[in-house]
C-alpha cells in the first residue's frame, strides 16, 4: 500500500476491495472441537456504515458498502468464530436508534464514509454506548478524522484506523475476539497458580477477565495418567514424536510413551473440565515432565504453560485469540557485546506459525536440569521477526520485539534456544520488568515469545480492552 494512487485509481481500488486488501490469514480458534473441545459461542461484531455515498463532492461510491459487506463476510469465514450483525447506514437511519441496538454487541466496526467535520459528533455518540470500537476511516472520507483523536484521549475504547489498507480490518476483528472469547474461558491450574498476586487470584481473574480458573490436584493427573490406555499412548508417542523427530538424544521409547500418555491424561482432565489452557506448578514431577504435553497443547491451538505461571498463561490466551499464534515461554539473558535477548527453555511448541503452519525441526532431548525426563530442542526460523511480552498484574503487558538472528544448542542453558536482536540490549538490561513487576525469579523473569511484530496490535489491543502498554526497552 505504499505505492500513491490517483483519485480516480484509489477508488477503483476501493470499489473492487482485492487491490487494497492485503493476504488474509486464517487464524484458527481451537483443537478440533469434534474431538470434545469446548466450543465457544461466536463473537458477535455490530457493523456501522456513516455518511453519504455517490453525488460528485463524496468519496465513496455508491456500491462500496456492498463491496465491504463482502469482504466482511470473507473475513468472518477466514476468521472463524466471528458474526457480523447489522449494518445499518446513518443517514438514513437515526443515530440514537442505531445506538440503542449496539449494547448486546461484543465489538463494533464503524465505517467513516464521507463527511465535512459534522460526521464526527454522530460516530462520537455511538463510541458513547461503551462497547469496544474501531473506526475504519479511508483517505477522502471527510475532515472529521481531526476530531477522533480526542476519544482515545478521553479513555474511550475506540481503535482508529485512518488507513486504505483494508487487511487491518482483519487485525483488528481478530483482536476484538481476545476479550469475549477470555470471558468464555476455563483454565485448568495443578498445584496452584504462580506470578503476580492479582493473577494467581481466581476472584480477580474472573473479575478482571471473565476467565476462570479450574483448581486440579497432583493425585487426579495421577489418576489420569494411569487411566490412559497404553495402546493409545504408545500410537499417539510414534505418530506425533518418535517418528517426526529429527533425532532422539537421551529419552528411551518408554518415556517418550509415558509423555505422550501425560498429554492424553491433560487433554481428558481439560475436556471434562471445558478448559481452553492448563497450567502446572509440577510440571518438572510426576507422573511425567509436562514438556511434550504443552508443546502438543499450543501446536492445537490451546494453551499449556509450565511452571503453573498464570501471566504467562493469559498472555498465551490472548494471542492465541488475537493472531492464532502459539507462544514460547522464555528464561531470557541479555548479551550486550551481540545486542542480543537469548531465550531458551524445555518446551516449546513446534508449529510456531499456528495450528495450520509446518513443524519445525526438533530434536527429542531430556529436561536440562534435571537430565531426566523427556523435553524438546525446538529450531527457531533465522530472520523471523519476533514478540517478546507479558501480561502482568491483570492490568500491564510488557512487550519488545525482536529478530532471531541465531540457534544455539549450548548445554548451559534449555533445550530450545535461539538469540534475537534487540533495539537496544544495554537499555533493556536497565529496564527490565519496566518498573511494573515485582515477586519472585519466576515471575520476573519469564517472558513469552510469538512469532511476528505485534507491537502496535497489541497497542491496539490495550485500547480495546482498557490495559496498559510499557515497551521494554
Amino acid at each position: 500500500m505504499s505505492n500513491p494512487l490517483s483519485r480516480r485509481q484509489f477508488l477503483g481500488a476501493t470499489a473492487g476491495g482485492a487491490m487494497i486488501a492485503g493476504p488474509l490469514r486464517t487464524l484458527p480458534l481451537m483443537a478440533n472441537e469434534a474431538e470434545g473441545w469446548p466450543k465457544l459461542p461466536p463473537v458477535k461484531i455490530h457493523k456501522v456504515y456513516a455518511g453519504r455515498t455517490g453525488g460528485i463532492y463524496l468519496s465513496r461510491p455508491t456500491d462500496e458498502i456492498k463491496k465491504l459487506d463482502a469482504y466482511l463476510d470473507n473475513v468472518a469465514k477466514k476468521l472463524g468464530g466471528v458474526q457480523f450483525v447489522g449494518g445499518d447506514l446513518i443517514p438514513p437511519a437515526k443515530v440514537e436508534e442505531v445506538a440503542a441496538k449496539l449494547k448486546d454487541a461484543d465489538g463494533v466496526l464503524l465505517f467513516h464514509l464521507s463527511g465535512h467535520g459534522g460526521d464526527s459528533p454522530v460516530l462520537g455518540k455511538l463510541i458513547d454506548v461503551g462497547v469496544p470500537a474501531a473506526v475504519f476511516s479511508q483517505p477522502f472520507s471527510g475532515h472529521g478524522w481531526m476530531d477522533f483523536p480526542k476519544w482515545q484521549k478521553a479513555g474511550k475504547k475506540v481503535v482508529l484506523l485512518p488507513t486504505s489498507d483494508w487487511s487491518e480490518l482483519d487485525q483488528v476483528v481478530g483482536l476484538m475476539r481476545v476479550a469475549p472469547r477470555l470471558r468464555k474461558t476455563r483454565i485448568v491450574v495443578v498445584r496452584g497458580p504462580l506470578g503476580t498476586a492479582a493473577a494467581c487470584s481466581a476472584e480477580q481473574v474472573k473479575k478482571r477477565l471473565g476467565a476462570e480458573i479450574v483448581p486440579i490436584t497432583v493425585e487426579e493427573t495421577l489418576e489420569a495418567h494411569r487411566a490412559v490406555d497404553a495402546k493409545a499412548a504408545e500410537a499417539e508417542a510414534q505418530r506425533h514424536w518418535i517418528s517426526q523427530a529429527k533425532k532422539i538424544v537421551e529419552p528411551s521409547k518408554e518415556e517418550i510413551v509415558s509423555a505422550a500418555r501425560f498429554y492424553l491424561a491433560l487433554k481428558d482432565i481439560m475436556i471434562r473440565n471445558g478448559a481452553r489452557a492448563i497450567t502446572s506448578s509440577n510440571c518438572m514431577g510426576a507422573p511425567a515432565k509436562g514438556c511434550l504435553a504443552f508443546s502438543r497443547l499450543n501446536d492445537m491451538g490451546l494453551v499449556g504453560a509450565c511452571e503453573g505461571d498464570m501471566d504467562s498463561t493469559l498472555t498465551m490466551l490472548m494471542f492465541a485469540d488475537a493472531f492464532g499464534l502459539p507462544g514460547f515461554i522464555s528464561d531470557p539473558v541479555i548479551d550486550t557485546a551481540k545486542n542480543a535477548l537469548i531465550h531458551f527453555h524445555c518446551t516449546c511448541a513446534t508449529k510456531m506459525d499456528g495450528p495450520g503452519g509446518k513443524r519445525l525441526p526438533f530434536t527429542i532431548r531430556t529436561q536440562s536440569d534435571s537430565e531426566r525426563g523427556v523435553s524438546l530442542d525446538v529450531e527457531m526460523r533465522i530472520d523471523q521477526p519476533v514478540t517478546c511480552a507479558k501480561f502482568v498484574n491483570l492490568d500491564t503487558m510488557l512487550i519488545s520485539t525482536g529478530k532471531i538472528f541465531d540457534v544455539t544448542h549450548d548445554e548451559l542453558g534449555c533445550r530450545t534456544q535461539f538469540w534475537t536482536r534487540v533495539a537496544d540490549a544495554r537499555s533493556m538490561f536497565n529496564n527490565w520488568c519496566g518498573g511494573v513487576l515485582d515477586g519472585c525469579t519466576m515471575t520476573r523473569l519469564h517472558r513469552v515469545v510469538f512469532y511476528g511484530d505485534h507491537l502496535q496490535n497489541i497497542r491496539h489491543l490495550g485500547t480495546l480492552m482498557g490495559f496498559k502498554v510499557v515497551e521494554e526497552v
